[in-house]
């Protein structure tokens, strides 16, 4: 990494994809409500293509959360003058990594 990367554009992408999570968790509430189970209203295999597209719903808002709490120990590690740095070995992160993934945190190696 050439010199010291810039702290305050990383927190606002990370506030910024922070923001767009929060966005997409809102617009996607109503596909993780439960399914009806009225079948006067809902046939069997619709019943069943909505329970899929409700699980689908659930597993991309569990994605979010965990990304979103990636995020928040990003922002905390900026606060904290431990952003930029691999927790194990403390290298510094290169800032094309950290552009690919704004919470890196585990080179190759330490992740093995």
């Amino acid at each position: 990494m050439s010199g010291e990367i810039d702290l305050e554009r990383y927190r606002l992408l990370l506030l910024s994809r922070q923001a767009e999570l929060e966005a997409l968790s809102s617009d996607s509430k109503a596909k993780r409500q439960p399914v009806e189970l009225d079948q006067q209203a809902v046939g069997r295999l619709s019943r069943q293509d909505a329970l899929q597209q409700q699980a689908m719903a659930n597993a991309q808002e569990a994605r979010r959360n965990n990304e979103k709490r990636k995020i928040e120990a990003a922002v905390l590690r900026i606060d904290d003058g431990e952003y930029g740095f691999y927790a194990e070995c403390g290298e510094a992160i290169a800032e094309k990594r950290l552009l690919i993934d704004l919470t890196a945190t585990h080179c190759a190696d330490c992740a093995r």
